[in-house]
């Protein structure tokens, strides 16, 4: 009858990932506290040791201990036991490797190691040390996956091995991360610690440090340290360490030779030289990695006057030159996964030698007693000799013999196996003095067991004697050093960047370069390099240390640090900023501006709906990812609004003395002060500019910081005519209203305001485009001066030329 049970799904899944996560938290990912060993790495150095592939046997193909471990002990991928063998050879991840091998076993570089088939192994010295006494019934065995063999559940370990060389590993809900040691430290901790069953953390912690890489580097944090050797998790920053050379030239050059543990070296190297390709960092003329035999060697070359300092801090930041390293010491503790401190690790290393060396003592005291049991029999034997050798002869067979033996003179078994099979050279006086000398010197090892098994002084007393042997023919000086305080990472990006006089152009059109001032001398200002219809919104003298922020008619902004422009020949046309900015097809860059970040200038802005604000310049700072994207400069109302102008107002500026005039399309325009406007962040849309009627918008905003009677504006229609007037022609009506007609009204064909401006100078240029394709330049002093009402004069025919339909105004940057 078939029994069949009907159980939920979450009882099934919860009951057989329960399966899988006790299978792979005890017995796949994480080490076991006593060895420090996970179950891949403890089956493949016993498959080694059983095959007698130690240290001082010849190696031997990897291939065939692969084959050997997966068919005895661990049934998974030959990849994963082969790279976990490998892990085990490489010392630049192991601070004491446990396999040795020949051949490719893979680099710091992270490339792979040479297949299996190629490469040749054995047990290091050390490792054996791991085995020792394994033979001698000191640990507990099971069996393997299908029951045709035996493999140990921990190995007796003669050192504390989970701390010298750490581990890594995650399973269900569990991670480990423990680093690696110093063996003579570590030794002296746990001596010191058997000594002192009470010692404080402070005290094991002057006797080992710290972790000690194998690759060196230098450590910050001892508060962080000793956080997390009391509780299992802590974090420290671990540092590379370099040194500086000087070149021949009078340059120099930083040399790194130690790199943080665990971090790829290659792709180290590669992103420092990506930062100084794309000029996130200057002052570097080359970087090269001359890492050979002999050791590592990354090189830094420098350019004359580069701050060392700030290269390096700013490395440490931006690279893995620096990292944390988080602990997260979880071992397997008693069959269950346990966080642990160093105390609890130091002591259960302790319980377990002493486990061994009580089972190893008890398995040699009985062997002795074995012995010592035939010793006596065999001289007992050599005193009545004559006698025994006429039984025997007198003696049916072999067994006739032990019978006869035991019966008349009181052998046991087991000496009268021994008797009978004595060979005749044995009973000469030499041997009967060798038997006797044994006797003595079972009797002596026999006490000093007893003493061993009775005396836990005594026992720990070999413990000491014993791990003191290891650390006199293993230890090695320690790599890594601690530094008490974590070195806080300051990047003053200011420091890293060679100070150099430039000239900085943007185009409206996006085109932005910056050109060496030789490169200027050498040809006429006017020569800049223009596509045919663009125009420059911003040209200066700056230095690379400047920054520059633009606004574009979308309403965005554009951070700029000037040392990472191109450097392009005058002549040329320069970088087009949708090479790395996602620009609408339609959208223009209209206002540049230097940039400072403690500066307490403000931007005005406003839209072509109508909107108008003030944003602090200090708003438009650097952000995560400028290089990529742009910010919000002003939060436009709908996608087809657009930013029509945009002024520096310096902090001096009395906002009650400074005005601006609004100018709609149908010919209003709307005059108030400064103060009047708002103050707000960037990403605000402002507030009310004008009261605009419906299908009107905003095409101008004049500026002026204090209005003089000089102060006068230029307006553009449609039609192709052009008005100058006084300032004071519009009257102060406040913020948000309807304002005053700047055009003569007419029933047919009426004249609506194409662009307004202020006029800074009668030599102000301005250029028209026209519907037909025509440019046309006019000077502000060459326009007539006309009243508020009239319609300005004809500046082209607008039956030839067509509309005009956008007019700029063009910057007087040659005229000096």
């Amino acid at each position: 009858m078939v029994d069949i049970q009907e159980l939920s799904l979450a009882e099934v899944m919860g009951d057989r990932f329960g399966r899988y996560s006790k299978y792979i938290i005890q017995d796949r990912a994480l080490p076991d506290i006593r060895d420090g060993l996970k179950p891949v790495q403890r089956r493949i150095l016993y498959a080694m040791y059983r095959e007698g592939n130690t240290s001082n046997s010849n190696f031997r193909k990897a291939a065939k201990t692969v084959g050997n471990v997966i068919g005895n002990y661990h049934p998974h991928g030959d990849i994963s036991v082969y790279d976990a063998m490998v892990r085990m050879s490489q010392e630049w991840k192991n601070r004491e490797v446990l396999i040795e091998m020949h051949g490719n076993n893979g680099s710091m570089d992270g490339d792979p190691a040479a297949a299996m088939r190629y490469t040749e192994a054995r047990l290091s010295k050390i490792a054996d040390e791991l085995l020792h006494d394994l033979d001698k019934d000191t640990v507990e065995y099971m069996l393997n996956f299908d029951d045709t063999e035996e493999e140990p559940t921990v190995l007796p370990a003669g050192f504390p091995n989970l701390l010298v060389n750490g581990a890594s590993g995650i399973s269900a809900g569990y991670a480990t991360e423990i680093p690696t040691h110093n063996l003579g430290e570590v030794i002296d901790a746990t001596t010191y610690l058997i000594d002192h069953p009470q010692a404080s953390l402070d005290k094991l912690l002057s006797l080992m440090p710290g972790p000690d890489f194998p690759t060196g580097a230098v450590i910050q944090g001892q508060a962080e340290l000793k956080k997390a050797y009391e509780t299992g998790r802590g974090r420290v920053v671990v540092r590379s360490r370099h040194e500086l050379e000087s070149l021949r030239s009078g340059r120099q050059q930083i040399v790194i030779n130690e790199i943080p543990f665990e971090v790829n070296k290659s792709n180290l190297v590669r992103r420092m030289d990506e930062l100084r390709l794309d000029h996130s960092v200057d002052g570097i003329s080359e970087i090269r990695d001359e890492s050979d035999r002999n050791g590592l060697r990354i090189v830094i070359e420098l350019k004359k006057e580069a701050n060392i300092d700030a290269i390096l801090q700013y490395f440490y930041k931006n690279t893995d030159l620096q990292v944390n390293y988080n602990f997260n010491m979880v071992a397997i503790n008693q069959q269950r996964p346990e966080q642990v401190g160093l105390r609890a690790m130091l002591q259960a290393f302790i319980d377990h030698r002493a486990e061994i060396i009580r089972r190893r003592t008890s398995f040699d005291r009985n062997k002795a007693q074995r012995r010592l049991h035939i010793v006596d029999g065999l001289i007992k034997a050599v005193s009545i000799l004559d006698e025994i050798i006429t039984t025997i002869r007198n003696s049916k067979n072999k067994a006739d013999a032990k019978k006869n033996l035991a019966n008349q003179f009181e052998f046991s078994e087991v000496q009268a196996e021994a008797i009978v099979s004595l060979q005749l050279y044995r009973l000469t006086n030499t041997d009967i003095k060798s038997l006797q000398d044994e006797r003595l010197d079972l009797n002596e090892d026999l006490a000093r067991f007893h003493t061993i098994l009775s005396d836990e002084k005594a026992l720990f007393k070999l413990m000491k004697q014993e791990l003191k042997t290891i650390k006199t023919n293993y230890a090695s000086p320690r790599r890594t050093s601690i530094e008490a305080e974590i070195e806080e990472v300051v990047v003053e990006k200011q420091l890293l960047i060679p100070v150099e006089d430039a000239m900085v152009t943007v185009t409206r059109n996006g085109y932005i370069k910056r050109s060496s001032l030789r490169s200027f001398g050498a040809s006429k200002p006017e020569e800049v390099g223009l596509r045919e219809g663009d125009q420059l919104v911003y040209m200066a003298e700056m230095q690379t240390t400047d920054n520059l922020i633009m606004i574009t008619s979308k309403g965005n902004y554009i951070y700029q640090p000037v040392y990472e422009l191109q450097e392009i020949r005058w002549k040329d046309l320069g970088e087009h900023a949708s090479q790395r900015l996602p620009l609408q097809a339609d959208e223009r860059i209209i206002f540049v501006t230097p940039y400072l970040e403690d500066s307490q200038a403000k931007l005005l802005l406003a839209s072509q709906e109508g909107m108008i604000k003030q944003t602090p310049l200090a708003d438009f700072k650097s952000f995560r990812g400028y290089k990529k994207k742009m910010a919000l400069a002003m939060n436009l109302q709908s996608p087809s609004d657009q930013v029509i102008q945009v002024y520096r107002i310096e902090d001096q500026v009395d906002p009650d003395q400074a005005q601006v005039i609004l100018f709609s399309k149908f010919g209003f325009a709307l005059r108030y002060s400064l103060g009047e406007i708002s103050t707000v962040g960037s990403r605000a849309k402002g507030v009310k500019s004008i009261n605009l009627k419906a299908g009107d918008q905003v095409v101008g905003l004049a500026y002026q910081n204090q209005v003089n009677d000089q102060a006068q504006v230029i307006v553009f229609t449609q039609r192709g005519h052009v008005k100058r007037m006084n300032w004071e022609e519009i009257s102060v009506l406040g913020r948000a209203k309807r304002g005053l007609q700047v055009l003569k009204t007419l029933k047919t064909k009426p004249h609506y305001l194409v662009a307004a401006y202020q006029i800074d100078n009668l030599k102000d240029r301005y250029q028209a485009y026209t519907s037909q394709g025509d440019l046309l330049t006019l000077m502000a002093g060459d326009v007539n001066l006309a009243n508020r009402t009239s319609n300005g004069s004809a500046l082209i025919d607008e039956t030839i030329h067509g509309q005009v339909i956008l007019v700029t105004k063009l910057l007087n940057l040659f005229d000096h």
